[in-house]
């Protein structure tokens, strides 16, 4: 169990980076690359950008419940 959930840390924390680095910043992001630079006329973002901040948000909630199972069990000492 320890072992799983320490592959799921190591892979949802190098996908939360990933993720974190193709989001938009102030200029172009890196997600304008892959055919997110066309605006939306109504919402001022594009799709892609939306996706990628959804993207982000899952795999951060699969982060946090990895290291808290993670430190949970060092703490009991399985």
């Amino acid at each position: 169990m320890r072992l799983a959930l320490q592959i799921v840390l190591i892979v949802s924390s190098i996908l939360l980076v990933t993720f974190i680095l193709f989001q938009r910043g102030k200029g172009g992001g890196l997600s304008s690359l892959f055919g997110g630079g066309v605006q939306s006329s109504l919402s001022g973002s594009t799709m892609a950008d939306k996706n990628i901040q959804r993207m982000t948000l899952f795999t951060g909630v699969i982060w946090l419940i990895a290291i808290i199972g993670v430190g949970l069990l060092i703490k009991v000492g399985v």
